[in-house]
């Protein structure tokens, strides 16, 4: 599971995953999207993990696709980008958004492409107020993917997202905020001590609850109402079948605080 490219820690029920190209801003090579595929596999699969942070090395969140990867070799053709795609990115936001578990992002620098869709995409982002995040397909003659025309339009709406996606600007982390692209901002100095503080909490709540609130949320996005509150009804007995429920509920008849063990 473990590459230079990702560090990877494990502290008080939170997984960090940094991703470690400082060089070139983080960029994703497949080695890199490789190693976050295999830590998103891992955390799902351990009960220690409780919550995610991810975030970035150096000065810089993640600045895309390393186009240095995906270059033709000699005078051959192009690469198939939609490989790229398809292998690095799609399997990412598959198991962040299937992932049961709270997956929060800290943007410590430009988030860029891919980079800016990937924080887009958790569930809770807070960003250092001095960057900046930038749709940059358009310059390159390139679509957005990395989930960016699924979950952008419906953050901000159409005419925001087409100017985002069209015209390739700096969006300050300030306007991301106001137009709920993410969730807060932060002084970089206190970014990382404040998107950890809020994961750790997290980490010590009713995960099974967080989880099912999230799987009933990504339903939601395509379902009818109709739908959704079957969706909301068959989570509900779900939830109330967890060792949380009885807990929280003893605990709040009891006036004390509950303990919970994410089960």
């Amino acid at each position: 599971m473990h590459d230079s490219s990702l560090l990877i820690e494990q502290r008080e029920g939170v997984l960090i995953l940094t991703l470690n190209r400082p060089e070139v801003l983080n960029s994703f090579h497949r080695v890199m999207a490789r190693a976050l595929q295999d830590a998103l596999a891992y955390a799902a699969t351990d009960d220690t993990v409780r919550a995610l942070l991810i975030t970035g090395a150096g000065r810089g969140f993640c600045a895309g696709q390393d186009l240095s990867d995906v270059l033709p070799v000699g005078d051959g053709p192009m690469p198939d980008i939609s490989e790229v795609v398809r292998a690095s990115y799609n399997p990412i936001i598959r198991a962040i958004r299937n992932l049961e578990k709270p997956v929060i992002c800290a943007v410590n620098g430009v988030a860029a492409g891919a980079g800016a869709n990937l924080a887009f995409a958790c569930d809770l982002t807070i960003a250092a107020d001095d960057v900046s995040f930038v749709e940059s397909f358009a310059k390159l003659g390139l679509i957005p993917d990395t989930s960016g025309t699924f979950f952008v339009p419906r953050l901000v709406g159409t005419q925001r997202a087409t100017g985002m996606f069209f015209l390739g600007g700096k969006l300050p982390a300030a306007t991301a905020k106001a137009w709920g692209l993410i969730w807060d901002t932060a002084p970089r100095a206190e970014l990382f001590d404040i998107a950890f503080s809020l994961a750790h909490s997290l980490s010590t709540q009713a995960t099974r609850g967080f989880g099912l609130t999230k799987r009933a949320m990504n339903a939601s996005l395509s379902n009818s109402l109709d739908d959704q509150l079957d969706v909301e009804a068959a989570c509900m007995q779900e939830a109330g079948r967890t060792a949380d429920y009885e807990e929280g509920v003893r605990a709040f008849l009891a006036k004390r605080t509950p303990v919970y063990r994410g089960a």
